[in-house]
């Protein structure tokens, strides 16, 4: 485990060397160690571990079919669509950022190579990957690897129902050289294996997480059913309009056969296809009254109440997606902090999968990440207002915290913000140098009665002797 040896022999032909440091690092997150240790019994539950045995050669029938499900609803739904897309785009909100506290020069230059090759600066590439967990539940990201920079040179996302993980009965990998397969599920053949650092697998509330055969579900899985019956109710509901809100007219006529019938209906039928308006003459004893369509059309409580427990189990309220109705302001604030919370949850998953991947970089360069203190987060946790983000960081600022502290309240990126406070200390200093050779004088300009209230307003020009 510790030896190249350990890896494949395709492995090594088509990455070159690989530190066995990235190896056992990769193994040590899962919970994987090369020695013997204390654990004893299994970890899945019993119909799990009888799943895991019907697992060995196909993927789980189960998730696929979920999934499946899962994009044929984002297709037809524009509600699941914008679930899906607007729940995205609050985790990715801001964007990543690297949590340095130490201010590292060597892991703040590593990650930002790292953040610019996997494009992970581009909203496009986290929205697609935030949605796919969404979607899918899980988060395959496969590291592509350069092996003549000895870099990660992409982030690859899998198909999540085409993965297996080659677990055992106790839930843990049989082989970590050969943790996931992924499967044609065409022809059943096997396309290709994956080690373990090789593929990152990001879990969206598995049942149990220290059982790696437990795979994510979709955020909507539950609701399928209840999604099924909405949409059904909703087709009943214009079928039910159609037949019967329309306005209907008897005709009768007393004594006539069948081919006056006929011949009368024809005619009525003729003017009224041609956009007549005519009135009926008959020769007979005869009536046309009209007939009144369902008065009830208005009675949709059986859909309101499938809309209520189909957005239930949605992440936010569906007041946020367009159903307003008669909620309350306050009600709606509260249901947004629920909100916040799933959102910050979600952000931690998937962060988790970019730090693995930076943690694998930084093992390629040389560097033990254990010998750093960092973390990759994303810059926004909640979503608020500047003016909501300014006042609590004012708030905590004079309890007496640190500002780098301050300026990861407020969304920014702390060690960036402390190296440009640094560098306008000289360039806009209005006082000049005193070991500058031949300092320049400020010059000072002032407009009286041009500032706020009558005073006066003052304007330097050269600053310091620096332009």
């Amino acid at each position: 485990m510790h030896k190249l040896s350990a890896i494949q022999d395709k492995y090594q032909r088509l990455l070159g060397p690989l530190p066995a440091s990235a190896i056992l690092q990769a193994h040590r997150q899962v919970g994987v160690y090369p020695g013997p240790t204390s654990e004893r019994g299994r970890r899945p539950t019993p119909e799990d571990q009888i799943k895991y045995i019907y697992r060995q050669m196909w993927v789980d029938p189960e998730l696929r079919s979920a999934i499946l499900e899962i994009r044929q609803m984002d297709r037809e739904d524009l509600r699941v669509k914008k679930i899906h897309r607007r729940t995205a785009a609050a985790v990715i909100k801001g964007g990543l950022k690297l949590k340095n506290p130490n201010q590292t020069t060597s892991v703040r230059k590593a990650w930002d190579r790292f953040e610019r090759r996997l494009k992970l600066q581009q909203s496009p590439k986290l929205l697609s990957d935030a949605r796919g967990l969404l979607m899918e539940g899980n988060l395959p990201m496969q590291w592509v690897l350069d092996h003549e920079r000895r870099s990660v040179l992409q982030g690859v996302r899998m198909p999540a129902e085409t993965i297996l993980p080659k677990v055992g009965q106790n839930g843990q990998f049989l082989d970590p050289r050969l943790a996931y397969e992924q499967h044609d599920l065409a022809n059943g053949a096997i396309l290709f294996t994956f080690a373990l650092w090789q593929l990152t697998l990001g879990r969206l509330t598995p049942d149990n997480f220290d059982d790696w055969g437990s795979l994510g579900r979709p955020y909507l899985d539950a609701a399928r059913s209840v999604w099924k019956k909405l949409v059904m109710t909703e087709e009943d509901l214009v079928l039910r309009r159609r037949m019967r809100a329309p306005l209907r007219v008897a005709h009768v006529l007393e004594g006539a056969n069948k081919e006056e019938l006929a011949s009368y209906r024809d005619q009525v039928e003729r003017d009224q296809a041609e956009g007549i308006t005519t009135d009926y003459y008959l020769n007979k004893k005869g009536a046309v009254s009209p007939v009144q369509g369902d008065a009830n059309l208005d009675q949709i409580a059986d859909v309101a109440h499938l809309l209520d427990t189909f957005f239930s189990g949605s992440p936010a309220p569906k007041g946020l997606f367009g159903y307003v109705g008669d909620l309350s302001r306050d009600i709606l604030e509260d249901l947004k902090r629920d909100f916040f919370e799933e959102v910050d949850a979600i952000q931690d998953e998937l962060s988790t999968v970019y730090q693995t991947g930076f943690e694998l970089q930084l093992l390629l360069d040389g560097m033990s990440p254990d010998n750093f203190d960092f973390s990759v987060e994303f810059a926004e946790r909640r979503t608020e207002t500047p003016n909501q983000a300014a006042d609590r960081a004012l708030k905590w600022q004079a309890l007496g915290i640190s500002q780098q502290t301050v300026l990861d309240i407020i969304n920014l990126d702390a060690e960036t913000e402390l190296k440009r406070k640094q560098q306008e200390r000289g360039k806009w200093n209005p006082y000049p140098d005193p070991n500058a050779i031949n300092p320049k004088r400020p010059s000072v300009s002032i407009t009286p009665g041009n500032a706020k209230k009558g005073e006066s307003a003052t304007t330097i020009s050269t600053r310091s002797g620096n332009d």
